[in-house]
């Protein structure tokens, strides 16, 4: 496993729809090893594959710092609620706002060995979920602030989804 480069707001990959895992490959585990690496290593609690400049539907998400998900080719099924918090992002380093997401998220997935799953998630796991498949559309969180962008300090980055 490798940490990869962070790609940040303004890299034209941000901004691009990835495409969907047909098989697991040995590069597709690799990436996945290296993009748990990466996201504990920034001190996130999600991270999507164009993050990391690859152009495929998977995203890892912890949010406990003990039990990774990984999903691959995600959708979401259903949501209710609402909840509005501050959000941020590894690829808006220093930066967070304040966005609407739902309060709870019920999506399908893939796991590594292409075995269908359902995750069901509320409060951060909610928000990280939906967060990290904008990611997959070509869509930063960004686009999604409510008021201004603020700076935050190196602690509340630690915490970024």
């Amino acid at each position: 496993m490798a940490t990869r480069t962070i790609r940040e707001i303004g890299d034209s990959v941000l901004n691009k729809p990835c495409k969907e895992v047909t098989e697991i490959t040995p590069r597709i585990r690799e990436l996945i090893g290296d993009m748990l690496e990466t996201m504990y290593e920034a001190n996130g609690v999600g991270l999507a594959a164009p993050q990391v400049g690859i152009l495929k539907r998977i995203v890892v998400i912890d949010c406990t710092g003990e039990d990774p998900i990984v999903m691959i080719n995600p959708r979401i099924l259903e949501v209710s609620g609402e909840q509005t918090g501050p959000e941020g992002c590894l690829s808006v380093p220093g930066k967070s706002g304040t966005v609407t997401r739902p309060a709870y998220v019920k999506a399908v997935a893939y796991n590594e060995d292409m075995e269908q799953f359902e995750i069901e998630g509320t409060e951060l796991l909610a928000r990280a979920i939906c967060h990290e498949l904008d990611h997959l559309d070509g869509h930063l969180y960004v686009e999604k602030v409510e008021g201004e962008l603020v700076t935050v300090t190196e602690e509340e980055e630690e915490e970024e989804v």
